[in-house]
């Protein structure tokens, strides 16, 4: 059974730092490259965060650069994202995802609150 389970998210001021985790299960975690999207109230899911499955390449939304980190473990089958300098606009649910060829994950989201 694949499972992803985000967690980390909560209530942050701003300027504040949070650091979300999404384990994975079920399937070959290191054949996948990662990403991470978030969803604001109202407004589509968008791409936050993307890892290639050898980790070797990376990229960012432009609104995000310079603030957020995205990493993986291999062995412990998790990815990682590490939000600094957080902002109120980051407010927003954020989701995991796996893809390969024909094959595509999602967890259930964690919510982040950036507010004073």
């Amino acid at each position: 059974q694949v499972q992803l389970v985000e967690s980390g998210g909560g209530l942050v001021r701003p300027g504040g730092s949070l650091r979300l985790s999404c384990a994975a299960s079920g399937f070959t975690f290191s054949k996948y490259a990662m990403s991470w999207y978030r969803q604001a109230p109202g407004k589509e899911r968008v791409l936050v965060a993307f890892i290639s499955s050898n980790g070797g390449s990376t990229n960012y939304a432009d609104s995000v650069k310079g603030r957020f980190i995205i990493s993986r473990d291999d062995a412990k089958s998790t990815v990682y994202l590490q939000m600094n300098s957080l902002k109120p606009e980051d407010t927003a649910v954020y989701y995991c995802n796996a893809i390969q060829v024909l094959q595509d994950y999602w967890g259930q989201g964690t919510q982040v609150t950036v507010s004073s």
